[in-house]
């Protein structure tokens, strides 16, 4: 089975960059178009529930975010979601787990049908999460980091009851505190993985548990990373450390340390474990398939570890 062209992304130097986000448009209530009408001039779709179908797949950090906003918020009713499967082929991520193997809504096989109705001449990496627009079948964003701000500030008129606030008007501390996470910890963990070098494996190794270091001491005496309430910066660095023993430990050569070995980061990742929308959106299943399966120049054999036991997640 041929797998996802992750060379593309590695450097001379053995250091790998993960390519940029292809479709940036935007779901905004600053759009200037009618409901069932495509993009303005600025790339904004109008806001309308039902329209939109988010495609995610379990396994993967970067789209668990946008599930956990997704629900956190109570927008099940205004943005579907469709679940791919775990194990990509050599057209990327499939519908393998609907009937027929089609998404019902979208009707196509694979996500890759919407990239390239989109974009035809697209080549890069099918990813997750995006976002396609019901009506056209295009592909409206796979700008992940802005997606999940976009369903905290974008739809708003369709948040639950108390819904928590989970981008503070002062975006000041949050958004260095995301910046940093994403360099040396969501993104670190695949820079390790990645690396085709030493030299760039271990300057990431290193800069990974610095980060972690300081977020261990940062948790110290508080509850979430800004203090006492929940925001987007818990949920990005929550979808890391829910994979980290699984699969960057070992994986990823991530292993100066296993996360149950940190005391606090311990602690704080199982509080939001318990909390609604955390522990019942992770399948660590599909996780460990996707990761040992589908990496196949990092494991080749594709055989998946049995542990670690996910019951030290509730205890």
């Amino acid at each position: 089975m041929t797998r996802a062209p992750f060379a593309k992304e590695s450097s001379s130097t053995g250091e790998w960059k993960r390519q940029a986000n292809r479709f940036t448009g935007r779901i905004s209530t600053a759009s200037k178009s009618a409901p069932g009408e495509g993009p303005d001039a600025d790339g904004l779709w109008p806001v309308e529930p039902g329209r939109y179908r988010l495609i995610v797949s379990l396994a993967c950090p970067w789209a668990h975010r946008s599930v956990i906003v997704r629900k956190l918020l109570g927008l099940e009713d205004a943005i579907s979601l469709a679940i791919v499967d775990p194990i990509r082929d050599e057209r990327g991520w499939r519908f393998t787990l609907d009937p027929d193997g089609k998404d019902p809504v979208l009707g196509i096989g694979y996500l890759s049908e919407a990239y390239l109705a989109t974009d035809p001449q697209y080549d890069g990496r099918v990813t997750v999460p995006a976002i396609v627009d019901t009506v056209t079948g295009l592909v409206v964003t796979n700008d992940y980091p802005q997606i999940t701000l976009d369903l905290s500030t974008e739809w708003r008129a369709y948040h639950r009851n108390h819904a928590p606030q989970l981008v503070p008007a002062d975006r000041t501390e949050l958004d260095q505190l995301i910046a940093e996470i994403y360099a040396d910890v969501n993104n670190g963990v695949y820079r390790c993985g990645f690396a085709t070098s030493q030299e760039a494996y271990e300057a990431a190794y290193d800069a990974l548990f610095a980060r972690l270091d300081e977020l261990e001491i940062r948790l110290m005496d508080r509850e979430y990373l800004l203090g006492d309430s929940l925001t987007e910066a818990d949920i990005r660095l929550f979808t890391t450390l829910v994979r980290f023993d699984a699969v960057y430990h070992g994986h990823f050569k991530c292993n100066r340390q296993k996360l149950t070995e940190f005391p606090n980061l311990w602690a704080y990742a199982r509080r939001l474990y318990r909390r609604p929308a955390f522990g019942e959106t992770v399948d660590f299943d599909q996780i460990k398939r996707h990761y040992y399966v589908t990496h196949d120049t990092i494991n080749p054999t594709g055989i998946v570890p049995k542990g670690p036991d996910p019951r030290a997640w509730e205890s």
